[in-house]
């Protein structure tokens, strides 16, 4: 209960205006005094909270009986509201916004920290449906999950190259990782790399384990990071034609390196 109303609050209603639309949601016509009781808004705020919805189109009021009763605009009557709401002022953000942004030639060699799992996935999403010729990806499987829709829609103009891990059918263009006691035992130690166009890429660890990521126009750090991928799959393939015995080699191999 608590969660919705402050997902209503999130979209510009006061507290007691969400408690008062999901309370007359849950009862379907009710008094104002009904109201105030199944939702805990104090006999004094109620009517003005009411009459401010009212106001607002989200609630009727009605004379029913010489009795005042109110009823919530219907569910899916409300949020085609909100979202065509949400849609013209998203619309005119944007607008202003981008007239503001500065134009014109930046620095090279960036590298930038993104911090927020939301943040780092929409900037994803973002150069997702920004590449034009190729996107290269390294991603574990909650991630692969997460950007599979906007990665389908790009493979329409777009060649998808990469590896992913834990993903059982992933695009065409993207391989598989093979199972291993390194991959099935990494616990929190999970990355991704998303590169689109040999241009921009985003790399870190996965946005579900830590909520930073880097972002680079850089084309060494560009080429560096592609190549690992492709090395990734490049093992990957010849460890597939004799895996057991190669697959304990790279084992002793890897142990041995990382050894202090």
């Amino acid at each position: 209960m608590q969660d919705i109303i402050e997902k209503l609050q999130s979209l510009g209603f006061s507290q007691y205006e969400a408690k008062a639309y999901v309370s007359l949601v849950r009862q379907g016509q009710a008094s104002a005094y009904q109201v105030s009781k199944e939702s805990g808004i104090p006999r004094a705020r109620i009517y003005e909270i009411l009459n401010g919805l009212q106001e607002e189109g989200v609630v009727i009021k009605e004379e029913i009986n010489d009795s005042i009763q109110y009823s919530p605009l219907p569910v899916d009557v409300f949020l085609e509201s909100v979202r065509s709401r949400w849609d013209n002022t998203y619309q005119s953000i944007s607008d202003t916004l981008k007239q503001f942004e500065k134009i014109g030639p930046v620095s090279d060699n960036r590298v930038m920290t993104l911090k927020g799992e939301q943040h780092i996935l929409s900037f994803c999403r973002t150069l997702i449906q920004k590449a034009e010729k190729r996107i290269v990806v390294s991603l574990w499987d909650k991630m692969y999950e997460i950007l599979e829709p906007e990665l389908k829609e790009s493979a329409g103009h777009c060649t998808l190259k990469g590896i992913v891990f834990q993903v059982e059918s992933p695009l065409a263009g993207i391989d598989v990782h093979r199972q291993t006691s390194y991959v099935n035992n990494i616990g929190e130690n999970k990355w991704f790399i998303l590169s689109i166009d040999g241009t921009e890429t985003i790399y870190g660890p996965a946005s579900e384990t830590r909520e930073t990521a880097f972002y680079t126009d850089d084309p060494i750090h560009i080429n560096f990071l592609e190549n690992y991928i492709w090395h990734d799959i490049l093992v990957n393939r010849l460890v597939k034609k004799d895996e057991a015995e190669a697959e304990d080699w790279i084992s002793r191999e890897r142990n041995r390196f990382f050894s202090l």
